[in-house]
């Protein structure tokens, strides 16, 4: 060999042992986006402020309300639970925005709690291509559940499920003749489809169909095309302001017939909006009903909201408390070494068979993440409060 060779060769066998033993203690603390040994970091983009603020507010304080409780314990594994938010008004554009600054520049673990279809939607690419999970989004849209993404877990049911209980329930007291007001985009048209649906199995048609912009409450042209049809019933798929702005204006011009809403509208914060105008209309629900105290979660979610200063619960907060409830389940069932993948398999294992939910079960599967399909019926009262 030259000796120039040789002495190169002498060189590497030497250098090469130091450099892998210098550079093996850094990978090994590598640790994963999000996650330190004192944090793990959620980030949430939702409306916290406009015309739909009342659903990111409440949806934020229920889960808060949990992890606060989680982290005064000693949080997961010794790690505090952190939430970062960002107000996306209930625009798509600005969750965008949101989203890939959250990944990208706070760096967060995953993301928790969006509100809203369309913004959820337009989060949905830069979360897959990312890699983040994606958990416990405020929409029952169908784009959020097919095809499988597994970065996506749902914890409510979705607008199909909601609306076929809607559709069925008017049907089974003869009330057959529906009209369908709604906010026009992804959230809309899911919820229209699902009524669609649910009509086509039950060989009804729909009576007539009206929209809205999305946080606008210009509702002429929606009355308009409805009121002369005079349908017994509408059902409309819209947030709190504009669906409370429809109700009354369609009340003025002498309209006698039910109002029935998914719950994405917002019950508490309709029922507010609507004042006396609020008595009759019906509001399906996706979470247990928040002044049952005989349910188990509820219970919970009442002693901690309490503790947390909130006197009044509503579904919106405890939607929001059970979803933190299950995401720590999550990251319980993680382990102490937390990565996204590990994260996501271990919500994949969360089921009724091995996981008390207080009164509202979720089955999660390797190749299902629609964790939930309970719907019930609920009924603003004339003080503003509900009944089931």
């Amino acid at each position: 060999m030259h000796p120039h060779r040789r002495l190169f060769s002498c060189l590497l066998s030497f250098v090469l042992p130091i450099a892998v033993g210098v550079c093996s203690p850094l990978s090994a603390s590598f640790a994963e986006s999000g996650v330190t040994d004192q944090k793990i970091i959620l980030g949430q983009s939702a409306a916290f402020s406009g015309p739909a603020a009342q659903l990111g507010i409440q949806m934020n304080a229920g889960a808060k309300a949990y992890f606060d409780s989680v982290n005064e314990q000693g949080g997961v594994f010794g790690r505090q639970i952190e939430i970062i938010k960002a107000d996306d008004k209930y625009e798509a554009d600005l969750a965008a925005a949101n989203t890939k600054r959250l990944i990208e520049k706070d760096d967060v673990f995953a993301l928790f709690g969006y509100v809203g279809t369309p913004t959820s939607n337009a989060a949905l690419p830069i979360f897959t291509q990312a890699g983040v999970p994606f958990f416990a989004p405020v929409t029952g849209a169908q784009s959020l559940r097919e095809p499988l993404n597994r970065q996506v877990f749902n914890i409510r049911a979705s607008y199909f499920d909601e609306t076929e209980h809607l559709v069925e329930k008017l049907a089974n007291v003869g009330i057959k003749n529906i009209a369908v007001f709604y906010q026009n985009d992804a959230y809309g048209r899911a919820g229209l489809e699902g009524v669609q649906r649910a009509l086509k199995k039950m060989n009804l048609e729909l009576v007539e169909a009206a929209t809205v912009e999305r946080n606008s409450t210009d509702v002429k042209e929606a009355v308009g095309k409805i009121l002369p049809k005079r349908p017994a019933a509408v059902i409309q798929i819209s947030a709190y302001a504009s669906c409370a702005a429809y109700i009354k204006e369609m009340r003025k011009a002498g309209y006698n017939g039910q109002f029935y809403n998914v719950s994405f509208v917002g019950s508490q914060a309709l029922a507010d909006a609507l004042g006396k105008d609020g008595e009759g209309v019906v509001i399906s629900q996706v979470v247990p009903f928040p002044w049952s105290s005989s349910t188990p979660v509820v219970a919970e979610y009442t002693k901690l909201m309490q503790k947390a200063g909130v006197k009044e619960p509503n579904f919106s907060s405890l939607e929001g408390f059970i979803a933190a409830k299950v995401f720590v389940e999550g990251l319980k069932r993680a382990g102490k070494d937390l990565t996204r993948a590990k994260l996501v398999k271990a919500l994949e294992t969360i089921n009724m068979k091995n996981y008390n939910g207080g009164g509202f079960d979720v089955n999660f599967t390797g190749s299902n993440h629609s964790g939930s399909k309970f719907v019930e019926m609920t009924m603003i009262t004339k003080d503003k409060k509900f009944l089931n």
